[in-house]
Formats: structure tokens, sequence, C-alpha cells
């Protein structure tokens, strides 16, 4: 077993709250060294002209219709810098914001789609997280996807970005996805200082997970595999159920490897009944700039197709085409 069944008294809380320390130790060490900037699809743009396309942009929005082709050609072509510099460059230039009037021209995914490429990082994640979190119930996937695949810096910035949009004034702390933001912006210094005490059994195989690099934890899901006879995968599968369930099964993959995890997460917004734009996008927006050479690379091999091609069969029009741009290529 891998871990002792929780005397009835043991709450759900409580056990959430552990698996959100997981996150917390397992962002400090161990996915720094797997995401890697170089090995975006996106990268800067050379020659870039910050004036010349917020000019561009100007031009494709003014008048009767919108150019979408160059919209989308422009913006998926810049780097997340460059785009904040296109954006004060059209305020300067044209006295106007340029979001407000991406969003008055573009509609339905299309601007979803390049509103999210014009915010910065980890100011998309925060207002990510806070729409998962606001409302009658709670996106937990996206909770769990945010919050087990950033880098220890990464938190940090959410956590600054979060608290400057007053997204955390609106926590009751009514539910686990309230508990891990609040834990996340609470516990963050205590945590990466190691001043972190565990007792249960649970815990101490949490504090496995959190405290040895990917490298090491590799390895012990190998040892693991040897005495047990399954995956570490299937033991908590056998074992967890719920939200813990999913977030311990996310932090484990994303140990193994961040760039299968997300592979994963694009295959099942795809290739089920219907599309779910919303994970898509904000996959590929997060990714593009970070791991996405590696994530098709993981995708080809585990689907026997490239994401480009699922991508292309699945969606259509401007939408697709300014997916398939941030994929940067077919393998």
């Amino acid at each position: 077993m891998l871990y002792s069944p929780r005397p009835p008294h043991y709450s759900e809380r409580k056990r959430l709250q552990s698996a959100v320390v997981l996150i917390l130790l397992l962002s400090q060490i161990s996915l720094c060294s797997l995401l890697q900037a170089s090995r975006g699809s996106v990268k800067p743009f050379v020659n870039f002209n910050a004036k010349q396309d917020a000019d561009l942009l100007r031009k494709a929005m003014k008048g009767i219709g919108t150019d979408e082709d160059a919209i989308l050609m422009l913006l998926t072509a810049r780097s997340k810098e460059q785009r904040q510099e296109i954006k004060a460059a059209y305020k300067k230039a044209h006295g106007k914001d340029l979001v407000k009037d991406l969003k008055s021209e573009l509609g339905g995914k299309l601007e979803d789609l390049i509103v999210a490429l014009m915010s910065p990082p980890r100011v998309y994640d925060a207002d990510q997280l806070h729409k998962a979190i606001k409302g009658a119930g709670t996106n937990d996937k996206v909770l769990i996807e945010i919050l087990a695949s950033r880098t220890s810096e990464q938190l940090k910035e959410i956590v600054k970005a979060y608290k400057k949009g007053n997204h955390y004034s609106a926590c009751e702390k009514k539910s686990w996805a309230d508990v891990c933001v609040f834990l996340l912006i609470t516990f963050q210094e205590l945590f990466a200082a190691g001043e972190g005490k565990f007792g249960t059994d649970e815990d101490k195989f949490i504090n496995i997970l959190g405290n040895r690099s990917a490298e090491h934890l590799c390895k012990v899901f190998e040892a693991y595999k040897k005495i047990a006879g399954c995956d570490i995968e299937e033991s908590i599968q056998g074992e967890c159920t719920g939200n813990l369930e999913e977030v311990l099964l996310a932090v484990v993959k994303c140990a193994k490897s961040v760039p299968g995890y997300f592979a994963e997460s694009l295959r099942e917004s795809m290739r089920r009944a219907g599309t779910d734009d919303e994970t898509l996008i904000r996959i590929m927006v997060s990714r593009s700039e970070e791991d996405m050479l590696d994530i098709r690379a993981k995708y080809k091999k585990m689907y026997g197709e490239s994401l480009y091609r699922t991508i292309q069969e699945d969606t259509e029009g401007d939408y697709g085409k300014a997916l398939l741009y941030l994929c940067g290529g077919d393998d």
C-alpha cells in the first residue's frame, strides 16, 4: 500500500492541504531544471520594432473589416516581452488601448487566444486561477495544472500578480481551491525555507516527493515499480480519490516529464467528444515560449501523430491558424 488509511477524523481539507504543501515543495527544486525557455516554439522576433508593429496592428483594425490574418501572424511571432512593448507603443502612437481594440475587432475563440497572448504570463496565470475559483463551482483542473507545473520563481510571480489584481480579497477559503491559493500565498516562504514539519504516514510520502530532485525521483519511481510490481501512479489511483488523487498524479507526472504532462493534457483537450478550447488555449499560450518543442516531441512519441496535425484536425479558421503558429511546425 502507498500509505495506511487515515482514521475517520482525518479531514479531507487536511489531506488537500498536504497535497498543496507537496506542490510548493516540489516546485522549489524539481521543476526548475525541466523547464527550458530556449525550447519554446516562439522566439523573440529579430529586428523587432515596437512602433512599426503597433502601426501594422492599427492598420489591420482601421476602416471597414479587420485583417485577422495580419493580427494573428504578427502577435504569434513576437515574444511575451515584445508584445508588452507593442502595447506601450500602440498607446503612445495612437492614444488607444491595444487589448481593448483587439477585443472590439475580434470575437469568439480567436479573441480569447489573442487576449491571452497579450497578457504577461504570470498575470495570465493569476487571472486563470482566480477565474477557476470564483463563482458557484471551481475548476480543479486549472488549479492543479498551474500549481503543479510552474517553477518556484514563477509561483512567486503569480502570488504577486494575484495580490496586485485584488483576487485574494475575494477568497473566502470555502473550498479546497481557496485553500490552494491561501496556502500558496501564506506559506510560500515558510516551505521554501524548509521549515515545514510532518508527522503522519501520508505526510512522509509527501515529504519524500517534495524534497527530492526530479532525477532522484525518477530513480525512486523505478525502484518502487520493482518492489511493488506496479507504477507509482497505479498505487496513487488505488489509494487516493478525488482532488488529492489528481494533485498527486499531476506532480508525479511533472516530476517525470513536464512536456509529457502537457502532451497528455493537450491530447485530452482535443481527442474527446468536443474540443476543450479553454485548456487548449491555456496550454498553447503558456508553453509556447517554455517547452513547446519538447511537448511536440513527447506528443509524437506518445500518440504516433504530430501535435500540429491534431490541432489542424480539431480546430478551424483563424483560431486554428493561430494555434498552429504557436505550435511552430509539423513533426
